[in-house]
C-alpha cells in the first residue's frame, strides 16, 4: 500500500476529538524541546494476580514504590514532557480509574479505544493525535506505563537527544539499553553502522538497526548479547509525521483502518485493523529503524519476580512492600496490603496478602501464571479476597 500521509494527518474533522481550536501550536515546537508523549496503559497485568485484577489493573499498583505505575510513568517525564502534552492510550472500563490516579492529565488527552487495539494501532491513533494537535513534525516520545527506571534525570537527557535526532532524519528511534542477562522475555535490537560516523556508540552515538529479535531462546539470547545486541526498552521517539508514514507502509495490519483516522471514524478504525505489536508489527519490517544506547537503569515491571530488580532491597536482598517482617529470610519478594506478613526462614520466594487470601510461589513458577488462573473459580480469578472494585 502506499502511504498517504496528507489524509493522516491533516484531515481530521472538528468533531474527532474536540475542535482544532482548541489545540494551538506550541510556540516552543520550532526549537525541538516541546515534545509531546504518547502512553499505552492497555490491559490488566494478570502476572500480578491477585493485586491486579479487571477492577484494579496493573497500572493503578503501586509496584515499585508508593506512587501508581501510571503515575510514576507521568512523573518521570516532566518537566520535559508536561502534562498537557501526554496522551494516554486505554480501555474504557479503566478510563476512568486512571484518571483518578493522574487528575493532572487533560481528560481530552485520555483516548479510550473502542476495543483494545493492540500497540501499533494504538501508536497509529496516537501520533495522529499528536499530529492534529500541535503538528505533523512534532517529536513524541511512545512508551508503557509499566517501565522501571532508576535515573529518571538520565532518562530525560536521552530522550532530548533521540528527539534532535528524529527532529533532524525521517528516523524511528529505539532507545536501548545493555543487557545484563540472557532474558528471554525481552526483545533485542542488533547494531549496524553508526547513524553519525564521528560519535562512536561508547560516546552514545545511534546506530542503525541491523535486525530485531523479540523473546529469543536463552541461547540465541547470549547470542545476541555477544554481537553486542542492546535490549529493546520499548521507548521510542520520533515524529507525527514520519512514523504515520512507516505504519502506511510496512504494517499491513493497519492498512484499511488508516484512512478513518483521517476522518475521525474510530469505530470504523477498530473494526477494520488487526491487532499486533509495534515490535513485531513495525520494527521487524522497517529499515529506519536506529537504537540510541541508554544507561537509565530500566527494566520492565513485568512479573512478580522482576519487583527483586527494581524494588529497594534490604540488607538480605528482600523486596518488600507495606507491613513485612523478614527474619533469617533472603531474596524475597514480598507485598502486603492491608495486612502484615511474617517470613522466617524462607528465600526465593514470593508472598502476596491482601484481604482474604494470600498467595505464595517461587520465583520461578512466578513468571507464568496462566495456568494456576486457568484452575481457579472465577471468584478467586477476578476479585481475590472479595475486595470491593474502590479498594
Amino acid at each position: 500500500m502506499s502511504p498517504n500521509p496528507p489524509s493522516l494527518v491533516t484531515d481530521v474533522p472538528d468533531a474527532a476529538a474536540g475542535t482544532l481550536e482548541e489545540f494551538e501550536p506550541d510556540p516552543l515546537l520550532d526549537t525541538g524541546v516541546a515534545m509531546w508523549a504518547v502512553v499505552f496503559a492497555g490491559g490488566i497485568g494478570t502476572r500480578f494476580w491477585p493485586l491486579s485484577t479487571p477492577k484494579r489493573p496493573k497500572q493503578l499498583l503501586a509496584l515499585v514504590n508508593e506512587r501508581p505505575l501510571i503515575a510514576e510513568t507521568i512523573a518521570r517525564l516532566a518537566p520535559l514532557v508536561p502534562a498537557e502534552r501526554v496522551l494516554v492510550v486505554t480501555s474504557a472500563d479503566i478510563a476512568d480509574a486512571l484518571h483518578e490516579a493522574i487528575p493532572e492529565v487533560p481528560r481530552a488527552n485520555m483516548l479510550v479505544e473502542p476495543r483494545p487495539l493492540g500497540t501499533a494501532a494504538a501508536l497509529a491513533w496516537g501520533a495522529h493525535e499528536v499530529a492534529r494537535r500541535a503538528g505533523p513534525d512534532t517529536v513524541f516520545v511512545a512508551l508503557h506505563a509499566d517501565l522501571a527506571v532508576g535515573y529518571p534525570d538520565v532518562l530525560r537527557d536521552t530522550l532530548r537527544r533521540a528527539a534532535a535526532l528524529a527532529s533532524a532524519e525521517p528516523l524511528l528511534v529505539a532507545l536501548g539499553a545493555t543487557p545484563t542477562r540472557a532474558e528471554t522475555g525481552f526483545g533485542y535490537l542488533q547494531p549496524a553502522a553508526l547513524v553519525d560516523p564521528m560519535v562512536s556508540r561508547a560516546e552514545g552515538g545511534a546506530c542503525h538497526v541491523d535486525h530485531f529479535v523479540e523473546k529469543p531462546s536463552a541461547a540465541l539470547a547470549d547470542v545476541l548479547i555477544e554481537r553486542g545486541a542492546l535490549w529493546n526498552t520499548g521507548i521510542f521517539v520520533w515524529r507525527a509525521r514520519v512514523v504515520l508514514e512507516e505504519l502506511a507502509a510496512h504494517t499491513r495490519e493497519l492498512e484499511h483502518g488508516l484512512p478513518k483516522l483521517g476522518t475521525g471514524d474510530m469505530t470504523a478504525f477498530s473494526e477494520l485493523v488487526t491487532s499486533i505489536s509495534i515490535d513485531r508489527g513495525l520494527l521487524e519490517r522497517s529499515g529506519n529503524v536506529v537504537v540510541l544506547p541508554a544507561d537509565f537503569d530500566w527494566d520492565d515491571v513485568g512479573t512478580w519476580a522482576s519487583l527483586r530488580r527494581v524494588r529497594e532491597l534490604d540488607d538480605t536482598g528482600n523486596g518488600v512492600m507495606g507491613e513485612v517482617h523478614c527474619v533469617d529470610s533472603s531474596g524475597n519478594v514480598i507485598h502486603a496490603d492491608g495486612c502484615c506478613v511474617v517470613a522466617y526462614g524462607i528465600s526465593g520466594m514470593i508472598v502476596v496478602s491482601i484481604q482474604g487470601l494470600t498467595f505464595v510461589t517461587t520465583q520461578e513458577r512466578a513468571l507464568e501464571l496462566g495456568p494456576l488462573l486457568n484452575a481457579l473459580p472465577g471468584s478467586l480469578r477476578f476479585n481475590p479476597g472479595g475486595l470491593s472494585p474502590e479498594r
